[in-house]
């Protein structure tokens, strides 16, 4: 659906004005006039949308007059609009027939490196990084210096999605040089302060910041200027500097609301919910939330949308509202989740994008081998029946090297996938992973009418090791104990990595009794981790809580608060214990961040 369908009133003006002038003798717009228009209208479409859409109007009204081409660049305007307001499914299908039958180079290289900026809003993550591979092939040749800058840009911009901050500096550092106009130097520095910031490289973002800001005040981009100041907001609020941050937003605020555009608005509202709830301002804090969650885009996880919810609930816990705040949590971790398997999704997609890639280009180098040897095969034709031996030797040789690197791609492919299950320190299981199979076991179970048990783990005094004795310490003691624990669970156990120095084990068709002896073996193993076997000399131990399904249900997460009331129990009694969960012992929801703050000690 064309651009001018969706916005009927803006025609309707554009025709009156077009009748006054009309009706003055004025004369109408030559070519050359919509040619001047549509450049206005792409150098303002960010900076002023609103304008911006006006001028798209204008043009539009008389789109039966435009050249071939500036239909083209008409129809790119509309698709970059398209995705600005999130019809991505409308900005997709419009820029790609621009890429595709334009027959200007830059135009096309354009609509290109736009599509990727779309498909990667909308999550279709693979193929936003197959075709920024295939734009990014063809910047080499493209001169144009506003074709390069978008070019340049929407790399920077991905790469930092998938945690790829050096080479996302890179192409900021591009940009900002390369072209140094007004635009592109502010979104350069909006790029590279955002990979500093998500690097928590907060003394480089400090030094970088001003550079950042200046420039996008003289570009006038509010867009592009409002993230800057979140992100400079964030870093105060992680630094407890709450009220720097509430200024920093507030003076940008107005600017950010007038930009329309929902992904800057909710980070706004976001930012300043957390610099309020620092600073003790309940009501703020909750209001600005709450804008942060109802402004977000529908059906899209953001880190604004996980940060409001967590806030929210919160608020709720704070306020003795419990329900509130249960249903805000669920909120939040539906939200939460989506959100890091969205990130997982990209980086997963990237990676295998990359390998793709890198598997072309062997086919590409094995097909000019092989074309070597058919050149080969022509001039020795003639030759001795030991040459043509050698001719089958090379084919051979060619034919091995191609299964060897499918094997390695493959192999490389499988291994990504595994990486996005599993810890990266001790090797099991993460925390979403174990909650998606911990709760299919527990899912048979249930239909089976057998017990199940789960197990929290957390070691005692586990941030003195780190104090005393240094992270890399700290680092072997989660090792070795998840390899003791592992070495005495049964195959069909789940063993995870819940957080930190906590763990959680989930015992399919286990009673009581069994998971109690399970838990006193472990905890004795664990605390024979001394001297060499857990690093440095100083003991090691740790406290459990059980809790079966004969009392808290199949409901994973019951069973999972409800084995944590047993760990605060035994962290209570001393630690290095083992306690399990009785009914009626549960503690208050306003005693429990206490006494998570008195577990971690």
């Amino acid at each position: 659906m064309r651009y001018l369908e969706k916005h009927r009133w803006l025609l309707f003006a554009a025709i009156l004005s077009l009748a006054a002038a009309l009706s003055s003798g004025a004369a109408v717009a030559a070519p050359d006039d919509y040619a001047q228009l549509l450049k206005q209208a792409d150098k303002i479409k960010s900076s002023d949308n609103a304008e911006f859409v006006k001028l798209l109007a204008r043009v539009e009204a008389d789109s039966a007059k435009l050249t071939p081409q500036q239909n083209f660049y008409l129809q790119y305007l509309e698709g970059w609009q398209a995705g600005y307001v999130g019809d991505y499914s409308a900005s997709v299908s419009q820029l790609t027939a621009v890429a595709d039958k334009s027959d200007d180079p830059v135009l096309q290289f354009r609509a290109g490196i736009s599509v990727v900026n779309v498909l990667s809003i909308a999550s279709r993550d693979e193929e936003a990084y197959s075709q920024l591979s295939k734009s990014l092939e063809l910047l080499p040749k493209i001169q144009d210096p506003d074709a390069r800058q978008q070019g340049l840009g929407v790399a920077a911009q991905l790469y930092n999605l998938v945690g790829q901050y050096d080479l996302a500096q890179n192409y900021a550092d591009k940009l900002i040089n390369e072209n140094p106009t007004a635009r592109s130097a502010c979104t350069g520095w909006q790029f590279k302060l955002s990979a500093l910031y998500k690097s928590q490289k907060y003394d480089l973002f400090s030094e970088a910041y001003p550079y950042g800001f200046d420039a996008c005040v003289k570009a006038k981009e509010p867009v592009w200027l409002s993230l800057v100041r979140v992100d400079g907001a964030r870093i105060d609020i992680a630094q407890e500097r709450p009220a720097d941050a509430i200024k920093r937003l507030k003076d940008g605020y107005d600017e950010a609301t007038s930009t329309h555009y929902p992904r800057v608005i909710s980070a706004m509202d976001a930012a300043l919910a957390q610099a309020y709830w620092k600073m003790g301002q309940i009501k703020l804090a909750q209001q600005y939330a709450t804008r942060a969650v109802d402004g977000s885009i529908k059906n899209e996880y953001t880190e604004p949308l996980v940060d409001a919810s967590y806030l929210l609930y919160q608020i709720a816990e704070k306020k003795g509202d419990y329900k509130s705040a249960l249903s805000w949590h669920e909120k939040f971790a539906v939200a939460d989740k989506g959100y890091r398997n969205d990130t997982s999704a990209r980086t997963l997609a990237f990676e295998m994008v990359k390998q793709q890639v890198a598997s072309k280009k062997l086919e590409i180098d094995a097909l000019n081998k092989q074309n070597q040897v058919l050149t080969l095969q022509q001039q020795v034709g003639r030759k001795s029946a030991e040459t043509r031996g050698l001719y089958i030797a090379l084919l051979l040789v060619l034919l091995g090297s191609l299964i060897f690197w499918g094997y390695r791609t493959k192999r490389s492919q499988l291994r990504f996938r595994q990486q996005a299950r599993r810890d990266g320190l001790t090797g099991i299981f993460n925390r979403q992973h174990f909650i998606d199979v911990a709760e299919d076991a527990l899912k048979c179970c249930s239909k089976s009418g057998r017990d199940a048990s789960v197990i929290v783990i957390d070691l005692d005094n586990f941030k003195l090791v780190n104090d005393d004795h240094g992270h890399a310490a700290g680092d072997v003691v989660l090792m070795r104990t998840a390899e003791v624990i592992l070495t005495n669970l049964r195959s069909v156990d789940i063993f995870g990595r819940l957080g930190g120095e906590e763990f959680g084990i989930v015992l399919p068709y286990c009673e009581l009794d069994q998971s109690r002896v399970l838990a006193e073996t472990l905890r004795a193993a664990i605390s024979s981790l001394q001297g060499s076997e857990a690093g440095p000399d100083f003991s090691v131990s740790a406290s459990f809580g059980i809790a079966t399904t004969s009392t808290s249900g199949y409901a994973l997460r019951q069973l999972l608060a409800h084995a944590d009331n047993a760990l605060y129990q035994a962290k209570r009694d001393g630690r290095n214990r083992v306690e399990t969960f009785v009914l009626g012992t549960e503690l208050p929801e306003d005693q429990r961040a206490g006494e998570l703050d008195r577990r971690r000690g």
